[in-house]
This record gives C-alpha cells, sequence and structure tokens, in this order.
C-alpha cells in the first residue's frame, strides 16, 4: 500500500508534540532537587502552553519516562535515571515509530516497479534518525554534554543551513570533463578510480 502523494512530499520533521515533550523532560531532570514539580512549573519555564503539556506529561507517564504524585504537594519526576531515557524513548512516547511514510513504517513498504529502491532509502533516513535519538540522553542534554557524534555533524555550517528543493547550500556544481562533480568552493581534477 502506497501512502498518499500529499503525505510523501512532507519535509522530515520533529512534531511540536515531540518537542514539547522532550523539553518539559530535560526541564524536569535538571530540576531534580525540587520532585514533584507541578506541570503549571515546567510549562512555564519551556513556554509550552499547560493544557497540552498535561496531556504530554500523561503519555509520558504511560510510558514510564515520567512519575507524578498526587495531591497538593504533587507533581512529575522522571521514571528513571535521566541518562537511561534517550530522546527516541521521549518520541516514540508520544508520536509512535521515529520515522514512517505516511501511515507506513519504512520497511513495511510495498513498491513496485521504478520506485522500488525507494524503500531502501527510507530504511537508511529511519536509521539515522534511530541513530541520532538513541544515542542522545535527557542528560546529555540537562549537563550539556552533546555526544561527540552530534557535534561532529553539528560543527559543520552547511548542517545549520536549510535545504530548499532544487538547491544545496555550500556545494558547487562544477562541470569537468563531461561529469558533474560536487565541490565545497574548491575546483579539483577528476581523477580515475578503478
Amino acid at each position: 500500500m502506497a501512502p498518499s502523494r500529499k503525505r510523501q512530499d512532507r519535509d522530515v520533521r520533529i512534531s511540536s508534540k515531540a518537542d514539547y515533550a522532550i523539553r518539559a523532560v530535560v526541564e524536569l531532570a535538571t530540576l531534580e532537587d525540587s520532585w514533584p514539580v507541578k506541570a503549571e512549573i515546567l510549562a512555564a519555564a519551556q513556554d509550552i502552553p499547560g493544557k497540552f503539556l498535561l496531556n504530554i506529561l500523561f503519555e509520558l507517564k504511560r510510558a514510564g519516562i515520567v512519575a507524578s504524585q498526587r495531591g497538593n504537594e504533587g507533581g512529575f519526576r522522571l521514571g528513571r535515571a535521566a541518562s537511561e531515557i534517550s530522546l527516541a524513548d521521549i518520541v516514540r512516547a508520544v508520536e509512535g515509530p521515529l520515522a514512517q511514510v505516511g501511515d507506513v513504517r519504512p520497511d513495511q513498504l510495498d513498491y513496485t516497479g521504478s520506485a522500488e529502491p525507494l524503500v531502501e532509502v527510507w530504511i537508511a533516513v529511519r536509521e539515522h534518525i534511530r541513530t541520532i535519538l538513541e544515542s542522545v540522553s535527557v542528560a546529555d542534554i540537562a549537563t550539556r554534554n552533546i555526544p561527540l557524534a552530534v557535534r561532529l555533524i553539528t560543527a559543520d555550517p552547511e548542517a545549520w543551513m536549510p535545504h530548499t528543493p532544487g538547491t544545496v547550500p555550500g556545494l558547487q556544481a562544477v562541470r569537468v570533463a563531461g561529469s558533474t562533480t560536487r565541490t565545497r568552493g574548491v575546483v579539483t581534477s577528476p581523477t580515475r578510480r578503478n
């Protein structure tokens, strides 16, 4: 079953819900000495709509990422150590699978004909998203200790540049001997590799 064209053309994106969930859990981790923390405090600290955050916190509670305490002195705390909660755990708790094409997991796609190899591309996209989100813990963010693999990616100025259809910022296409070679502002002679 192929997803609709409209849904196929969307960018890979992190929803506001997933972003809010991650920010709330990170904020909760930094407030460990004040547990339990009221949802209103988390919402105000991260500028998240309060009622929306409360619903997110209950989804996180069902996943065991946060725990709650009732009563006047109630609120939320982490359900397990911040170092044991990956960003992927949070996204999955509030959104489901990390990468889908429409409503279908990449490994369940059934393309035919010329589009058949596209399944491998979607699998690769999912794996790269997984690799990043599973390697970063809430503790990493809360302590500003971003893993080296992520820092290496973000050290490239091009990582910060938006890419629009038909353009790749920072890269120039250079026509050399009948072939197109992409360079970063450096023209090089083509070398033949056997």
